[in-house]
């Protein structure tokens, strides 16, 4: 990044230099023109004043020549030309001015870019400017009429142009020093601050090269959340609470998926074990053995489906198989199929349907759903007990309510129901003939209802019961024919 920025800085630095060299340069050269302009007004001035006081053949070349005696200058040369650009006088015939530093010989006037200047004035009708090579550096030439009276007589100044150069060489010399100095200094405090700026870019990746999945709990430090990269750091921080999250939903969900399946495979190699040490059994004992094989079998083949149904749910690959049914006639069904349950268990069951349902869903994985809470229900509610079912429509969504009257869920679990292999009774749920609850059944359920675009809540538990709702979306196209 330092070498980009020292790149881009030294281009702008040159790109720069070179814009004010090229208009320095420029205002020279006005500048110089400018003081030839004067030059020249100032000479006719003085030789038309001369010109009034000389008589004779001469008078002319008389005042021309007392003009340039009082105008000597350093590095200025005045000379008259004729009409045919021919030269009558100049100041060169006079001595030097000390302190010149151009040492013109009169082969100057005999070059050709001294007579295209001569003529300039006759094809532009005005003054006229033109470099002239001589001396060290060349001349800027002037040229204008030396009377309005004599169209024949020119007037031609020169300035040499050796100051201008070397003004101009002292400052090519001076961007030649400054522009690397500039340029070394730039890089190295950008160098500086691009390293104090990215310190904790580097402190945070070497945190993050530190963790893995035994040091989840570790988080970036955050020096200032108020700058972009403390809050880079609180968003990676917030990235590492959720990976924690689900790395502990994981090894949870591996320890008590080993667990329940640890269990019935126990069951399962004790009793063939004690069955083959035994050689002489009774019909009744084989029954009895078989009969807790079958139990535990269903129990473990209960367990793996659940399983297989929630891993291809986390995967999207259990796509839905939507189709138009009653929401209350499926209820019924479930209702129907359910009661020898509760019947068995001395548990009176009830229902208040609203008739008329229409939906479009995955029957399949709804019965499922209500057959889950039915028998989360019955299972967790005692003999002599209650369990009610409404199912109804409220607004825009259907609403499916199963009630019990069991001894409820503590109010610390309750936010953990929906978790996999969580159970709030543990002791209860290994209860004799209880061949399924391995705490997969609500989070089962809640998965269905999220995959018909609805939610499953737990609205009330307490102990007189608890309450679980189902809220499912009632279809825009309206009713379908029965």
């Amino acid at each position: 990044m330092t070498v980009w920025y020292s790149c881009l800085f030294g281009l702008f630095l040159i790109l720069l230099a070179g814009l004010s060299y090229l208009l320095y340069w420029r205002n020279s050269v006005e500048r110089t023109d400018s003081n030839l302009l004067e030059l020249s007004e100032t000479y006719i001035a003085t030789f038309n004043a001369e010109l009034k006081d000389e008589q004779g053949a001469d008078a002319v070349k008389n005042a021309a020549r007392e003009a340039m005696v009082e105008h000597r200058f350093r590095d200025v040369v005045y000379a008259i030309v004729d009409g045919n650009s021919q030269l009558l006088l100049s100041s060169l015939d006079l001595p030097a001015v000390r302190g010149g530093i151009e040492k013109l010989t009169p082969e100057i006037f005999d070059s050709s870019d001294f007579r295209q200047l001569a003529q300039g004035y006759e094809k532009s009708g005005a003054g006229s400017f033109r470099n002239i090579p001589g001396g060290r550096n060349g001349f800027r030439g002037y040229v204008r009429l030396l009377s309005a009276d004599n169209p024949n007589l020119k007037l031609v100044v020169l300035q040499s142009l050796h100051p201008q150069h070397e003004l101009m060489e002292d400052i090519r010399y001076t961007f030649y020093w400054i522009i690397p100095i500039a340029l070394l200094l730039a890089s190295a405090g950008g160098y500086f601050l691009a390293r104090k700026s990215l310190a904790p870019v580097a402190d945070m990746a070497r945190q993050a090269r530190g963790m893995g999945a035994s040091h989840l709990g570790d988080r970036l430090e955050v020096s200032n959340p108020r700058d972009e990269l403390g809050r880079l750091a609180l968003s990676f921080n917030e990235l590492l609470d959720r990976l924690e999250k689900s790395f502990e939903q994981q090894r949870r969900f591996v320890a008590d998926a080993s667990h329940e399946l640890r269990t019935p495979v126990a069951i399962l190699q004790g009793e063939t074990e004690v069955t083959l040490s035994r050689p002489e059994r009774t019909p009744a004992e084989y029954r009895e053995t078989l009969s807790i094989l079958r139990g535990e079998s269903q129990r473990l083949a209960h367990i793996i489906e659940d399983l297989f149904t929630l891993t291809r749910a986390d995967a999207g690959q259990y796509p839905l198989q939507l189709r138009e049914l009653y929401l209350d006639e499926l209820t019924t069904d479930v209702l129907r199929r359910t009661r020898s349950l509760a019947i068995s268990k001395g548990i009176t069951l009830t229902s208040a349907i609203q008739p008329e349902l229409p939906v479009q869903a995955d029957e399949d994985l709804l019965r499922r759903m209500l057959l889950n809470l039915l028998d989360n229900a019955i299972k967790y509610t005692p003999g002599g007990g209650k369990v009610n079912v409404e199912c109804r429509r409220e607004g825009d969504e259907y609403v499916l309510r199963v009630t019990d009257t069991g001894t409820g869920i503590p109010a610390e679990l309750q936010s953990r129901i929906f978790e996999r292999f969580f159970r709030a009774d543990k002791a209860r749920s290994r209860s004799e003939g209880d061949t399924g609850g391995a705490g997969l059944g609500l989070s089962i359920a809640n998965w269905i209802a999220e995959a018909h675009h609805g939610r499953l809540a737990l609205t009330r538990s307490d102990a007189s019961g608890t309450t679980f709702t189902a809220y499912l979306p009632v279809p825009t196209d309206g009713p379908f024919t029965h």
